[in-house]
């Protein structure tokens, strides 16, 4: 057998025996290989389970864009895993878990606060909080990337919009990543218990901080919690035409958290990891600092934050060839789709400067991420003001990666750093 046809064979067997719930910490540190076997040999993979894996960009496409067809609604899935917990309680009602005419109903209350208007009046917020942390790691000179740097910013951008106070931040970064990882397509005990907790701390904080808003005249403009309990009737049990309900109050505020603070710090960390793994790419970054947008857009295709989604159909229907029945559950293979060389040239290399790019790290369709705008702005500001700053950037240790499969990303990231 040639050396082409072995690796031809390695790579069948690779797509045929997938099983998303089966992962090897190979995979979780290298998926890439995975995913090109999978889209070369078996790109709708039917699972062990009855669910089909999905690794071809137009069929992750065509699912996004036929929210008709394709459920976004989990009560059904998430009840194997959650039961009738506070984790179960807390996803069911989150924005993006869920079909119009919810979804439509929460996404209308949060869009003031995505509006370009709004984004403006958060820009010059963004840019002191990156300064202020840039300046607090020259004087360090060794920062873990995650903690220091890429999770501080949307932890303290979001803990504004939601009108926490400074002193009173701490725990969200632990609260939010308990959350996420339960929705792990494997549960351990230890995670669904540590998320269950996670759940039960955040809902009794923010009764307390609504309660306390109540009581308030405090009027930032960067704020969104004030409208949300303006559209909230906090004495429903159940929502009321336009209006939400406590619960869904509280479970949606807990959403805003946990969706830009998992996927901007993603986005940050992977971003500064393929530049040092490409240090000649950083350095025609820093030179042409005017090409950060698509930079940014780059990063995201390459490393996306947010891995996989999940639809169910809502009736027969033939996806990719295959013929699928109502009921049917799929994985959509974001990170594999974004690497699809049929959609992208070169899908492997980072081009910082690739037009156009229309990957899929943010969704699309109804369920696109109602904060990319924001998401793709603190990424620009905060990996162009980096670069900058600093002429070195280096690894100062091993880094951690997070060790999960739906969202793509590292636990910590020591590095060193020089100012120009």
């Amino acid at each position: 057998m040639g050396e082409r046809q072995f690796a031809n064979s390695a790579a069948r067997k690779t797509a045929a025996d997938f099983d998303v719930r089966k992962l090897t910490p190979e995979f979780l540190e290298n998926p890439y290989p995975t995913y090109h076997a999978l889209r070369q040999f078996d790109p709708v993979h039917l699972m062990p389970d009855g669910s089909y894996f999905l690794t071809r960009y137009d069929d992750c496409l065509a699912v996004y864009r036929d929210s008709a067809t394709w459920s976004s609604d989990k009560k059904l899935d998430f009840r194997p895993n959650f039961s009738d917990s506070l984790l179960y309680e807390h996803h069911t009602t989150s924005l993006v878990f869920n079909d119009p005419p919810y979804h439509t109903r929460v996404r209308k209350l949060l869009a003031p606060a995505f509006t370009p208007r709004a984004l403006r009046e958060l820009q010059a917020r963004i840019e002191l909080l990156v300064d202020r942390l840039l300046e607090a790691a020259a004087e360090r000179g060794e920062i873990d990337l995650i903690a220091d740097f890429a999770a501080a910013i949307p932890i303290q951008l979001i803990g504004d919009m939601l009108g926490i106070p400074q002193g009173e931040r701490e725990p969200l970064r632990g609260w939010s990543l308990a959350i996420l990882g339960a929705l792990e397509p494997v549960l351990s005990r230890e995670q669904f218990d540590t998320g269950v907790c996670a759940v039960a701390e955040f809902k009794d904080y923010l009764s307390d901080i609504i309660a306390r808003r109540q009581k308030s005249d405090a009027n930032d403009p960067a704020e969104i919690l004030s409208n949300l309990i303006a559209g909230t009737d906090l004495m429903a049990t159940d929502a009321k035409g336009e209006r939400l309900a406590k619960l869904e109050l509280i479970h949606n505020c807990i959403f805003l958290l946990n969706a830009g603070h998992e996927t901007t710090t993603n986005l940050i960390g992977n971003a500064v990891d393929l530049l040092i793994r490409h240090p000649d790419v950083m350095s025609d970054l820093r030179r042409h600092a005017q090409t950060i947008e698509t930079a940014v857009e780059e990063f995201l295709r390459m490393e996306s934050s947010n891995q996989l989604g999940n639809r169910r159909a809502i009736k027969d229907m033939v996806l990719g060839g295959v013929k699928m029945a109502a009921g049917t559950y799929v994985h959509i293979g974001i990170g594999a789709a974004n690497r699809d060389p049929a959609q992208f040239a070169e899908p492997d290399c980072l081009d910082i400067r690739r037009e156009p790019n229309r990957h899929l790290a943010f969704g699309t369709g109804i369920h696109a991420c109602a904060g990319m705008s924001l998401a793709r702005m603190e990424a620009q500001v905060a990996i162009g003001r980096l670069l900058q700053r600093f002429s070195r950037i280096e690894p100062a240790g091993a880094f951690t990666r997070s060790g999960r499969a739906r969202f793509r990303g590292f636990k910590s990231y020591p590095v060193q750093l020089s100012a120009l």
